[in-house]
């Protein structure tokens, strides 16, 4: 990840969460953030006219597909799949809003092979998605009233592993115990 992007991200974050009206301890809404950026989400299971793959992907193989977010014509649309648990589907489409935000290039499809992936934009996107569902303030929050992962994760909308992750990536546990041993 580029220098000062963490930072960057916080800021982006911030702003994002003022146009809705959301302070920094509110859970966010993905599908409200989609609205307002005015970009579709689509379900995978909405694909009726391909059964055969969006029962596999939505099936047996419900792993191989989280989201993406793809060009129709000149307009951006996220499509994710709904037969994940409803705290994935937030995360996913919170990712995929992440890469509009940024402006990223959307990764070059060619027949018969798979997607360009650029590991830093993916790195990037996942950074503030994650920052646009949970905050660095909920983090320090959650640990100064000794919540558990998952009562901070339910608070939220996200999963455990998601608010376990934003906790330990803001350094949260031990901003709040420095601070407690200062005192």
């Amino acid at each position: 990840m580029r220098r000062g992007f963490k930072t960057e991200a916080h800021a982006l974050s911030h702003e994002v969460r003022g146009e809705l009206g959301l302070t920094a301890f509110d859970a966010m809404n993905p599908w409200a953030l989609a609205d307002h950026l005015a970009i579709p989400v689509w379900r995978l299971s909405e694909y009726t006219e391909i059964p055969e793959v969006v029962s596999l992907l939505s099936g047996i193989q419900q792993g191989a597909f989280s989201a993406m977010i793809a060009f129709v014509g000149q307009r951006r649309v996220v499509i994710y799949n709904d037969a994940h648990a409803i705290t994935r589907q937030r995360a996913d489409i919170a990712h995929e809003l992440a890469h509009a935000l940024l402006l990223h290039e959307p990764h070059v499809v060619r027949a018969g092979r798979p997607p360009d992936f650029d590991q830093s934009q993916e790195e990037e996107a996942s950074w503030l998605g994650g920052s646009l569902l949970v905050t660095a303030e909920t983090c320090l929050a959650a640990c100064r009233r000794k919540q558990t992962v998952s009562e901070a994760a339910a608070a939220m909308g996200v999963s455990d592993e998601l608010m376990r992750w934003r906790i330990n990536a803001t350094g949260a546990r031990k901003r709040v115990a420095r601070a407690r041993r200062a005192a």
